[in-house]
Order: C-alpha cells, then sequence, then structure tokens
C-alpha cells in the first residue's frame, strides 16, 4: 500500500483534526461555565441589533389580498396572466388568495400576537386606478386607509410599496406597459395621489418593491 499522502487527502486530514480540536476546547469551555453557574442562554459573541431596529412581516397584494372583482378593482397583468391555463402551478390565482381583503384586522392581530412592530405591504395599482390612469377610486384607496389606522390602533408601523409588478391591465393593452411614457407618466400620477392621501399615517414608501 502506498504512502504517499496528496495534497487533498492531507487537507482532509488537517481539517478533520482542527474541528476535533475545536469541538474539544468548546465543549470543555461550556462545562467548565455551566459548573461555575455562567448563564449559557446569553450570546456569547456580545453582538445585538442596534437600537431602533424593527422585526416587521411583509407581504405583496395580489398574493394576499383577494377580492380581485370588489368595490371597483380593476385587473391587473398578473390576474391575466394566472387565469392563462398552465402558466401556473395546479392553475392558482390570487382572486382569493388569504383573503386579506375582508380579514385584514384579523391578521394585524396575528403580527401582533408574534411582536411584529412594522408591516411593509403594496398598494394594489388596479385597486386605486382601475385603468391605470383617469379617475382614481376612491373605495380602493378606503382599503389602505383602513389598513394603516388599524396597524397604528395596535403599534405596528407601516412601510407601503406602491407597485409590487401588478401592473394595470388596461396599461399593458394601451401601449405596451412599461414601454410607453403614457405608463411612467400614469404612475407619476398614481403615486401621487397615494403619497397625498396617507402620507400622514405612513412615514415611508417604496416605489418599487
Amino acid at each position: 500500500m502506498s504512502r504517499k499522502i496528496s495534497r487533498r487527502t492531507f487537507a482532509k486530514v488537517a481539517s478533520t483534526a482542527a474541528l476535533a480540536s475545536t469541538t474539544t476546547t468548546t465543549l470543555s469551555s461550556v462545562a467548565s461555565q455551566a459548573s461555575v453557574g455562567l448563564d449559557m442562554s446569553a450570546p456569547a459573541t456580545g453582538r445585538e441589533f442596534p437600537k431602533g431596529f424593527l422585526w416587521g412581516s411583509a407581504t405583496a397584494s395580489y398574493q394576499v389580498e383577494g377580492a380581485v372583482n370588489e368595490d371597483g378593482r380593476g385587473p391587473s397583468i398578473w390576474n391575466t396572466f394566472s387565469h392563462i391555463p398552465g402558466k401556473v402551478v395546479n392553475n392558482a390565482t390570487g382572486d382569493v388568495a388569504d383573503d386579506h381583503y375582508h380579514r385584514y384586522k384579523a391578521d394585524v392581530q396575528l403580527m401582533k400576537s408574534l411582536g411584529v412592530k412594522a408591516y411593509r405591504f403594496s398598494v394594489a395599482w388596479p385597486r386605486v386606478y382601475p385603468r391605470g390612469a383617469g379617475t382614481p377610486n376612491p373605495k380602493g384607496l378606503d382599503f389602505y386607509s383602513r389598513l394603516v389606522d388599524e396597524l397604528l390602533a395596535n403599534d405596528i408601523q407601516p412601510f407601503a410599496t406602491l407597485y409590487h409588478w401588478d401592473l394595470p391591465q388596461a396599461l399593458q393593452d394601451n401601449g405596451g406597459g412599461w414601454e410607453s411614457r403614457d405608463t411612467s407618466k400614469a404612475f407619476g400620477d398614481y403615486a401621487g395621489y397615494v403619497a397625498e392621501h396617507l402620507s400622514d399615517r405612513v412615514k415611508h414608501f417604496f416605489t418599487i418593491n
């Protein structure tokens, strides 16, 4: 049997020996600390999250809201895509999803029970502007206003994303969506309208997620 040792074999042996040494040292250290009654639940590194750090949760409108045909909401490109047979696993759609539109109060209570201090949600553009531009839909914006009030009442900071890829289908049909300058103009109008009506309670807006 050859006694030659390749570099790879040597590296494996060396790393194994180092691991064994480290493990032995660590176990000895744990046993020593336990024997003198030290609090082993405290982090050994001394690292901690900075003051003001917020633990939160996040969602996207099409993934959770449902109610795609209620209170004047228009279709988005995701509504259209998900209804094309074979495009989504098991032909799933967001028509109902988590029904957050109707269950938002219960959802906020779930967040509160988890100790969540921030919630990043997205505003569905076609819920506020059913055709992407033109006349806004007051009922659509009212949902987000009620959601924000509920969050604040439960000491959860709202963070709003204005576009989470649910482009109004009408803008896609008229000019090719983001290939058209008209879509950029429409987004500016929509973003300004939402900010105007929610900025007194929402301090953090994101344009795109």
